[in-house]
């Protein structure tokens, strides 16, 4: 391992890209602790503790609403809106064309999901300051409209800040930007994290601990594990005759179909969906008209309980594993690439039952991917039920988190050097 972060380091382009990172995530810090006015933050920090959604919530946007900075949405507008075209892009013929049309089509979704981050910005943010307001706890000093109106401009202009700033370490191609600024959020945020966990946990409990200390284990074990599982497909190119009877081709190779190709997106993807009921439920739990009150007060309580929350999670990352795979790959475009290289699979026709068979495989894969991932996913959640802290629960979260951004920007930094080497060649 440190021999390949030589190796990256030594590469000047790496080196320069892993140093603009570095420098953006430490820009982020600092706007996350840049504090907006008329906030208690003591009555604040008060309101997030003990409650695993507004937890998720603070986990979600870095650590940064905890502190209700600059930029306290953090990303999840933008993540949400990109999960809003993902599924457009699948229901909507017209936009599954703009998507197909290559890079020109990607750049025009992307804007739309830039332009629709912003009012996504304005509802969420309005939502969290209306729940501020509801709160017994006078967390906001000041409830004039003008304050109010420029809260939610400065959370909005933060959001976008962020999503700049994500896009500009994504071009660098050492990470996913997003996953990136999420993740250094939960660095920042584990010291506090852990010295919460020891103030709430009594000696007499030290089974729960060491508990959950090989539950962080398994998590990085199984997370490594899945992420580094491929199928290797057999792919024969036929031998083909070429010129003055010169033979080319008949090279047998294989087609690496990894276990998990989503990565950490469907943990993400499925923490953003938590969060919307629940975040709803708060904004209308006092609500005048009472059945509506009463049904908000009954997605909160339902929310709470564990065994429900943590079968919710499950199948969320287990239907986001899917569906993002199906973003990301197209077995028609492989079997016809396939097809026009003169490859095949052995014993399967070239053109659509090549097709098929890989959506097959992939489909498989995806079912023990899926499960898997989504148990480990739970398996923290199920672990601070009966231990009786939420504080558990999120740790779970951030680690998976955590360990799966790790991966995926060690698999880019070590693509970009191995390019650079064929480069010099």
């Amino acid at each position: 391992m440190w021999e390949k972060i030589l190796n990256a380091w030594k590469v000047k382009e790496v080196r320069n890209g892993l140093l603009f990172v570095l420098a953006i995530m430490v820009l982020f810090r600092i706007t996350a602790h840049i504090p907006l006015p008329g906030i208690d933050l003591v009555a604040l920090r008060r309101f997030f503790e003990g409650n695993q959604v507004l937890g998720m919530l603070s986990l979600f946007s870095g650590g940064t609403i905890s502190t209700f900075s600059v930029v306290a949405l953090g990303v999840a507008p933008y993540i949400t809106a990109s999960i809003i075209f993902q599924l457009l892009t699948m229901i909507v013929p017209k936009l599954e064309e703009i998507q197909k049309e290559g890079e020109s089509g990607q750049k025009r979704i992307n804007q739309w999901t830039r332009l629709l981050t912003v009012p996504l910005s304005v509802l969420q943010a309005l939502s969290l300051i209306s729940m501020l307001r509801q709160s017994q706890m006078q967390i906001l000093t000041r409830t004039d409209i003008f304050h109010i109106v420029a809260l939610i401009c400065t959370v909005t202009a933060g959001t976008v800040f962020l999503m700049w700033l994500g896009e500009l370490i994504s071009e660098k191609k050492v990470g996913n930007g997003m996953s990136l600024l999420i993740f250094a959020g939960i660095l920042a945020s584990l010291p506090q994290s852990f010295s919460r966990f020891m103030a709430t946990y009594d000696s007499s409990q030290w089974v729960f601990i060491v508990v959950y200390g090989l539950i962080a284990i398994i998590t990085v074990v199984g997370v490594v594990f899945v992420n580094e599982a491929v199928r290797n497909v057999p792919v024969q190119y036929a031998r083909q005759v070429r010129g003055q009877g010169t033979l080319s081709g008949g090279v047998a190779t294989h087609l690496p179909l990894k276990l998990i190709m989503a990565g950490v997106i469907p943990i993400i993807f499925a923490i953003s969906m938590m969060l919307i009921p629940s975040l709803l439920a708060q904004f209308f739990v006092h609500a005048r008209t009472a059945w509506l009150g009463a049904a908000a007060q009954w997605v909160l309580t339902t929310m709470q309980n564990q065994w429900v929350y943590s079968l919710l999670y499950f199948a969320l990352v287990f239907a986001f594993t899917y569906f993002y795979t199906a973003v990301i790959f197209h077995p028609d475009k492989i079997a016809e690439n396939l097809q026009k290289q003169g490859g095949f699979i052995p014993g399967i026709r070239p053109g659509k039952p090549t097709s098929e068979y890989l959506n097959l495989v992939i489909n498989r894969l995806n079912f023990f991917g899926a499960a898997f991932l989504g148990a480990i996913a739970v398996l923290p959640q199920l672990v601070s039920g009966i231990g009786g802290s939420q504080i558990l629960a999120i740790g779970g979260t951030s680690l998976l988190i955590v360990v799966s951004v790790v991966i995926e920007s060690v698999k880019q930094i070590e693509a970009q050097v191995t390019m650079r080497q064929y480069d010099a060649y």
